[in-house]
């Protein structure tokens, strides 16, 4: 039995096209997403279509974007369509895996978006090696000193850029905007411990003193 599946992106866009060429491949029952997008984790339709779906059945499409425009996703899901002892077809590609030519093809496809990812994981380790060679340091930078602390606090107090003082420290903006919050927050908290003292003592006296004049 041959399934049919479609999708468009946007409720604004037809099927029309798609549906008539699955209809036209021989397609007894259709299913189709509308206002999916390609990407999307989760599309309905298509989820419903492979439980309906039985071993021996064809899942067809009019074009290999229906059903993903990313090369690994797509070569995922074929897989998982495989693995569930289904055959699939691409109208526009001509393509299907019930052929040697189709099955092959996708093996192909299959290896280059693995070759794709582990160049991309090459390059990254080889980006990393290169900044640490460069002299840049790696992962989370390190907790200021005491002493750095006090430099930094000086070069602000007379003026210097944030910019600078993170260039000269070697620390992020971000951080010393951070550390300078927690101490103008402790400020702000020590003064208002203060003036909550000096409230109480102002309450104490009163009360001393009314006491000695009732005496």
């Amino acid at each position: 039995m041959k399934i049919g599946y479609a999708r468009v992106s946007t409720l604004e866009q037809n099927l029309r096209l798609q549906i008539d060429a699955l209809k036209k491949a021989g397609c007894d029952k259709i299913y189709a997403d509308t206002g999916v997008k390609g990407n999307a984790v989760i599309k309905p339709q298509l989820e419903e279509l492979l439980n309906y779906a039985r071993e021996g059945d064809t899942l067809v499409i009019w074009k290999l974007d229906r059903l993903s425009r990313s090369l690994p996703d797509l070569i995922a899901c074929v897989r998982g369509i495989e693995k569930r002892g289904l055959e699939f077809q691409s109208l526009t590609e001509k393509l299907e895996t019930g052929s040697p030519a189709g099955r092959l093809f996708f093996h192909v496809m299959g290896s280059l978006a693995e070759f794709e990812r582990d160049i991309i994981e090459q390059r990254t380790r080889e980006g990393m090696q290169a900044a640490k060679a460069a002299g840049v340091k790696m992962g989370r930078p390190n907790k200021l000193k005491d002493e750095q602390w006090q430099n930094i606090l000086e070069m602000k107090s007379k003026g210097v850029p944030i910019a600078k003082i993170a260039s000269v420290s070697g620390m992020t903006r971000q951080a010393i905007y951070y550390r300078l919050r927690q101490l103008q927050d402790a400020e702000s908290n020590a003064i208002e411990v203060e003036d909550h003292a000096k409230s109480d003592n102002q309450i104490d006296l009163e009360e001393y003193l009314g006491s000695t004049n009732q005496c």
